[in-house]
């Protein structure tokens, strides 16, 4: 007979003794709890003592987490929070400094315990340790645990990071700006830094005073801490105002920061780690919101400076020609220019750039075009103005509208998003990089423009092939532009039909009755074949990044299906694993019959949490829980759109639910008619002997493993 449900049988551990076994009820008070078991070692003063885990982060238990213990857990009898801190910080204080390293040391590691981060805190330990590091006595080690523990401490946001003094911002920014330093203070230092700008507005501006970029730039040549440092410039990057951001860029430029992340960063001899990936993405999403400004900005028709870039277009593309005498005859003149220049408005084109976006961007990028790349502007518009066939390409109506596709693609405009690493290594190639990417887009545009042999009514359709062989060239991460221009000529126009022919299953073919019938019958072992797919998936089991705070500090956490589907187990891991991870590593466990439902999304307790970062759609479509008994989640945030598909689908296999991700209909329509075609092909291939025709045989079903990679 199975114990319980409100038992659990742990084991708890005190030095020098044996081990005790108990049966934990946890419907009794905790405190009831820790009184027995410290009778059974005969210690008194049970009110002294708490219960922690006795492996993994080694969290204290409340009343509150008391949930979280499963069967089989071995915990420890401990000193309780409000006792060990005040012990920790009687000893940081003392003279002895053998004693006060030892008490660092052990309050670096205790402080990412909330329990007792807040008995600290509410005992002035954050202020001690402030004054620890203000007085400029502590060096080496010493420092380094002080550093640590209090940022940690901070990062449980008891206390406002508004409570810092100056004198305190400006130990830690000398710490940043000093040549020689150990490399384990300069990245809790750098660390701290960045949470001050990123939460707290007064102190953005104290700490922009006190760290300039270039002392920041020159940290990125040494691997230990370029990610630290590229986290504060893009900390101070995203809290700077308006007026600044702009100044900012003008000076990360002159600083060469491009050339030195492509060459010590992305080019350099490691490989890039997530957390790397996201602040290069966000060092991106940052860089191209500068153009937000001018892709909002509508034209002024009554701005002569404005209209003096049209005028240079012109110019440009027609030099050869002279303006004719007359008002008359040069304003025909030059509206007939500007229809060759295929703009919307022949009269007064300025028009066309009065809608946002994209503003006054696209005019920008096309006169970067003629003026950068002049013979490539004045081809595309000549080629195009002389033909006679009502084919021609009109470049400026292309043009305005290709800057508002590659504004859509980009997300110019848009705040990072918490858990993205999409950065493209293009962009870090070349200092104009949205330009010379715009020029290799206009090229194509013009280029599928002629495969397709377009006339004006198709202007929408050549634009939605455009930005399929965009979307498909940036997907594959070209490391340069030229190597964009190589991905986009592989992908003509007649190849972007093969490949939509090849993905997109056509239902022309099986719409008879018979065929349907056939499809009926074949969904069901498909269906089987897809859920066994999901179910061993979840057996290999998937790594996870734990979302907090501070991105930095890398933490990852593994779960995995038991072989016989009846266990989930999953547990905390020091780094992202190579392969898969024993169960034997996976501490904690959830019985299958425990779980009562999946929830997806914005549903998701941690989706309902506030993020530093803009928590938007990206990361709620990655987004699931498990609801287990008795009212407990267990959340995740999948890597991938796969990986979501994978586990959302293999857990309503498990809890005999329908599969309905994107991933499984795709995938049930790519197996049936695989299948489909294998069974006709089998029919086609049937030779009918003249006289006398045998009873036909049922085509046998065609075997195939399914391994979806």
């Amino acid at each position: 007979m199975p114990p319980p449900a409100d038992i659990v049988k742990v084991a708890i551990e005190w030095p020098g003794a044996n081990a005790q076994l108990i049966e934990m009820d946890q419907k009794r008070p905790l405190a009831s709890i820790i009184r027995e078991v410290c009778d059974g070692w005969s210690l008194s003063g049970s009110e002294q003592f708490a219960l922690r885990y006795a492996d993994g982060p080694q969290l204290y238990i409340t009343e509150q987490s008391r949930g979280d213990i499963k069967n089989g857990t071995i915990l420890r009898l401990a000193i309780s929070p409000a006792r060990a801190a005040r012990q920790l910080l009687e000893r940081i204080q003392s003279h002895g400094i053998d004693a006060r390293l030892e008490a660092l040391k052990e309050l670096a590691k205790l402080s990412a315990d909330p329990t007792f981060a807040a008995e600290f805190i509410n005992m002035e330990g954050i202020g001690t340790l402030a004054r620890l590091v203000e007085s400029g006595t502590h060096f080496g080690e010493m420092l380094a645990f002080t550093l640590t523990a209090f940022l940690e401490l901070m990062d449980h946001g008891i206390v406002s990071w508004d409570m810092i003094s100056l004198s305190f911002i400006k130990q830690i920014a000398g710490y940043v700006n000093q040549p020689m330093v150990d490399v384990s203070i300069l990245q809790r230092s750098l660390a701290i830094l960045e949470s001050m700008v990123l939460n707290s507005h007064s102190l953005y501006h104290r700490v922009a005073q006190e760290i300039t970029v270039g002392q920041l730039i020159g940290h990125l040549s040494n691997q230990e801490i370029q990610t630290y440092a590229i986290a504060l410039i893009n900390a101070l990057f995203l809290k700077a105002p308006e007026d600044r951001r702009q100044e900012m860029a003008s000076t990360l430029a002159q600083k060469h920061l491009r050339s030195i992340i492509l060459n010590h960063v992305i080019r350099g001899n490691r490989p890039i780690k997530a957390e790397m990936a996201h602040q290069l993405y966000v060092l991106q999403v940052l860089t191209f919101n500068l153009l937000e400004e001018r892709m909002m900005t509508k034209m002024d028709p009554n701005d002569q400076a404005q209209r003096d870039i049209i005028f240079e277009l012109r110019r440009i593309a027609f030099d050869g020609d002279t303006d004719p005498t007359g008002t008359e005859k040069r304003k025909a003149m030059y509206t007939k220019d500007y229809k060759m220049l295929g703009f919307t408005n022949h009269l007064n084109p300025a028009m066309d750039f009065t809608q946002t976006p994209p503003g006054m961007l696209a005019l920008d990028n096309m006169l970067y075009l003629a003026r950068v790349h002049q013979d490539t502007y004045i081809r595309i518009v000549l080629e195009n103005s002389s033909r006679e066939d009502k084919h021609e390409c009109p470049f400026g109506r292309c043009a305005i509208e290709l800057t508002r596709m590659l504004c859509e693609i980009l997300q110019v405009g848009e705040l990072p998003n918490e858990g993205c690493n999409d950065y493209h290594p293009m962009f870090f190639t070349h200092d104009r990089a949205w330009e010379e990417f715009f020029c290799v887009c206009i090229q194509l545009l013009n280029k599928t423009w002629k495969e397709m042999r377009a006339t004006a009514e198709d202007f929408n359709k050549v634009m939605q092939v455009v930005r399929e062989q965009i979307t498909r060239a940036l997907a594959m991460k070209p490391s340069s532009i030229d190597q964009l221009k190589n991905k986009l000529r592989g992908l003509s126009y007649s190849e972007i039909l093969r490949l939509r022919q090849s993905e997109r299953m056509s239902q022309d073919d099986f719409q008879s009755p018979p065929i349907i019938e056939l499809r009926e019958r074949i969904q069901p072992e498909i269906l089987e074949l897809i859920k066994q797919q999901r179910l061993n998936r979840l057996c290999e089991g998937s790594c996870f990044r734990k979302l907090g705070n501070r991105r930095r500090q890398e933490k990852f956490w593994f779960c995995r299906l038991s072989l016989n589907h009846k266990v989930l187990h999953y547990g905390d891991l020091e780094e992202s694993p190579q392969g898969e991870v024993p169960f034997e590593l996976l501490s904690d466990k959830i019985p299958v019959s425990d779980i009562k439902s999946v929830l997806t999304g914005k549903d998701c307790p941690h989706m309902k949490e506030k993020s530093a970062l803009k928590q938007n759609k990206e990361v709620l479509e990655l987004a699931f829980s498990v609801l287990y008994d008795p009212d407990e989640t267990l959340n995740f945030v999948a890597p991938n759109k796969y990986e979501y598909c994978i586990w959302t689908d293999g857990l309503c296999a498990l809890l005999g639910r329908e599969m309905g991700s994107d991933l499984t209909r795709s995938d049930l329509d790519t197996l049936i008619s695989m299948e489909m075609k294998l069974r006709l092909l089998d029919l086609e291939n049937i030779t009918i002997p003249e006289a006398p025709p045998p009873v036909p045989k049922e085509p046998s079903s065609y075997n195939f493993t399914y391994n979806y990679s």
